[in-house]
């Protein structure tokens, strides 16, 4: 069998291996109509079945687990991860607190206290519990965050990336990745309360657009640093921003809902910009067709 032929042979297991296994935890999560049923523990599940794939395939096809970009690599690319994200939420989210849609008041100081357990050591102004919470989220929940995305991106960047990679162009690369990532997440919009507050179809449509977007940005790092652990980091860096800090400190209302979080316009834009800069550099990569 020649290498590209077992190379694409390779890349069709992987796709309907992770998507096979993927079912078992579709099937809860959508049966439930919510990504909180077990207390998020099929969504743990569904997120390593990619990871789990990727290096079973592996193992098949190359009787190693080598190629899956286990080196740490130059701290640059480490840190472009964890920062990407930052930049292009805040370009996201921040007009808005400027607008007066920001939200620093009960839930966020709940979330605050629950975190940092501080009001019994001093008084703590509110900007103060902000603060600290932004930084401790930031560094030390970062940490245990990563074991979640790991298991995606074992399989989206360990696997899928570079054996994309051996084949077809970066562009390629980024575009065929991202629509098989997108379309991995579509049960979960459609048949789970895994959206924005718009119509079904905003949210397909934005986030889809994102991820592709996204994908451009991923791609590129994994490629240019050699190392999985770039995914890894941009991913928790993008769901804990969003997740833990913008979006529960930004109040809901009709226009910023449609542009904020990952079922928003704003997202699109703003990674649609970060993609095309890293694809203007995309001959800075040792493989471009």
């Amino acid at each position: 069998m020649g290498e590209q032929r077992r190379t694409i042979l390779g890349i069709v297991t992987y796709v309907l291996l992770t998507f096979g296994l993927s079912t078992f935890f579709y099937h809860a999560i959508l049966k439930a109509g919510s990504m909180g049923v077990a207390n998020g523990l099929f969504v743990v599940g569904l997120m390593w079945c990619p990871g789990v794939s990727g290096l079973i395939t592996r193992l098949i096809f190359q009787k190693t687990l080598r190629g899956v970009g286990w080196r740490w690599g130059r701290w640059k690319y480490q840190w472009a991860s964890y920062w990407i994200p930052i930049a292009y939420w805040s370009a996201v989210y921040l007009p808005f607190w400027v607008l007066g849609y920001g939200d620093f008041h009960s839930d966020v100081l709940e979330r605050v206290v629950t975190v940092l357990h501080l009001l019994r050591l001093k008084p703590y102004s509110q900007a103060e519990l902000v603060v600290l919470y932004i930084i401790v989220t930031a560094t030390f929940i970062m940490i245990p965050s990563c074991f979640w995305t790991l298991g995606e991106e074992l399989g989206w960047r360990g696997f899928l990336v570079p054996e994309l990679a051996k084949i077809t162009s970066f562009t390629n690369v980024a575009l065929i990745s991202g629509v098989i990532w997108a379309a991995w997440h579509l049960p979960l919009i459609i048949g789970a309360n895994y959206h924005g507050a718009g119509p079904r179809w905003y949210s397909i449509l934005c986030f889809t657009l994102g991820i592709i977007n996204g994908s451009f940005i991923f791609a590129w790092l994994r490629l240019k640093s050699g190392s999985v652990w770039t995914g890894v980091l941009l991913h928790t860096s993008h769901n804990l921003f969003n997740e833990a800090i913008f979006a529960p400190m930004t109040r809901h209302a009709r226009v910023p809902d449609y542009v904020v979080g990952e079922f928003g316009i704003g997202l699109v834009i703003t990674t649609g910009l970060a993609a095309y800069i890293l694809w203007r550099r995309r001959a800075e990569l040792a493989v471009v067709r």
